[in-house]
């Protein structure tokens, strides 16, 4: 309450509330040979932006993919002044360190925000990020925070980047121990996946990724779930055509759940995509990050298929189908640090501190997604620990 003076009279100063709408709109494309000069596909997502052109590029590559592809930067040069009337390079590319390492030293999100200041970005400019999933999340970060938001374009050049982290709405690097403490969700203006940068994994690389199609099929679709269970020989000998199918049914279903959840940007605490995550992430940092992700993942996956299955919440052929199914696909599903467990809950090293940093991401109560049927998941809001620690024996037995 305060007083009107002139009037002699108070006046109740109630609460003004408004509501915001944004809408977000991004194409996630597939093509071959993007920076060949008779592919247009680049230049025409930054030809639809209808402000002036050409339009300020700047680009980062992801160290590791220069092994494979010695020619990347020249090719990027040659296809910038091919389209030259669209885009205009504003500096030589920039090369970065690829893998966790990535995201695992904030100077390098230093270097990117000095590098867009000393070429003169601005939010219509671009920043092409190329390269694997942590490359992509530090890059994402990095354009975020620069300007409120410099347009990013997404080149995922990983089958886990192709499928899954490279098409969502997340950013960000690691801090304090802790996967993803620092980050934006931020959409970006276009994500471009071009399949040939698939031919040169290595295969921990080109399987690691097929964790991440496993889990979204788990929890969102059975006959997803059915194909790559029936097709896990083709993936594993490395079928271009089936991981191309996969890796396209892998995005449409992230790009659902993100448009059409409710909760895009995790404002609750639900974490449904992240089915696995929360042994994954503590088995990375218990491992120093020797475990791809992918791996983690496919653990993860595994220990909690288990634990729904001890449940009662899964039979035990579905259960099984689940393990065989990680197996054929070549995931070794127990590695030394599982056994962490046998710590005391408050050892920092024992699994089970995942489970509150697992909650502390995201605050309010912890909510896990376990599994209730195949392509069905189901949260719950407590765990059983005894339960889990069979769940980490019965795995260890499993195969």
């Amino acid at each position: 309450m305060v007083v009107d003076i002139k009037r002699n009279t108070t006046i109740d100063l109630q609460p003004i509330r408004q509501s915001v709408s944004v809408r977000f709109d991004y194409d996630v494309c597939f093509t071959t040979g993007l920076f060949n000069l008779n592919n247009p596909m680049l230049a025409s997502v930054i030809a639809a932006d209808s402000l002036a052109q050409p339009k300020k590029v700047l680009v980062v590559v992801d160290g590791g993919l220069l092994g494979y592809w010695r020619s990347l930067i020249k090719q990027i040069e040659a296809y910038s002044d091919r389209y030259a009337n669209t885009l205009k390079l504003v500096a030589s590319p920039t090369i970065i360190p690829g893998g966790e390492a990535a995201k695992n030293n904030p100077k390098l999100v230093e270097q990117i925000h000095q590098l867009i200041d000393q070429v003169g970005l601005c939010r219509h400019s671009y920043l092409l990020a190329i390269g694997g999933g942590a490359v992509l999340d530090m890059l994402g970060y990095a354009a975020a925070t620069a300007h409120r938001g410099v347009r990013l374009i997404r080149i995922p050049t990983t089958v886990l980047a192709q499928n899954d982290s490279g098409v969502g709405v997340k950013n960000g690097i690691n801090a304090f121990g802790k996967k993803n403490f620092l980050g934006s969700f931020a959409p970006p203006y276009a994500v471009l996946n071009d399949f040939d940068f698939l031919t040169t994994l290595d295969d921990r690389d080109w399987r690691s990724g097929i964790a991440e199609a496993v889990k979204v099929a788990l929890i969102k679709d059975a006959n997803f779930f059915e194909f790559i269970r029936t097709h896990a020989q083709k993936l594993g000998d490395r079928d271009m055509n089936t991981m191309q199918q996969v890796i396209y049914r892998c995005a449409q279903l992230h790009l659902e759940h993100i448009a059409n959840s409710g909760d895009p940007f995790e404002k609750g605490s639900s974490r449904p995509l992240d089915f696995g995550h929360w042994a994954a992430h503590k088995l990375e940092q218990l491992t120093n990050y020797s475990l791809r992700h992918g791996e983690a993942v496919a653990i993860g996956i595994a220990l909690d298929s288990t634990y729904s299955y001890l449940l009662g919440l899964i039979s035990q052929l579905e259960w099984r189908q689940i393990i065989d199914t990680l197996l054929a696909l070549g995931f070794t599903l127990y590695v030394p640090e599982l056994a962490s467990e046998s710590f005391q809950l408050e050892h920092p090293r024992c699994l089970f501190q995942g489970l509150s940093e697992f909650r502390e991401h995201l605050g309010g109560q912890l909510t896990i997604m376990l599994l209730r049927s195949l392509g069905k998941g189901i949260e719950v809001h407590e765990v059983n620990l005894s339960l889990y620690r069979q769940a980490i024996s019965l795995l260890a037995m499993s195969y």
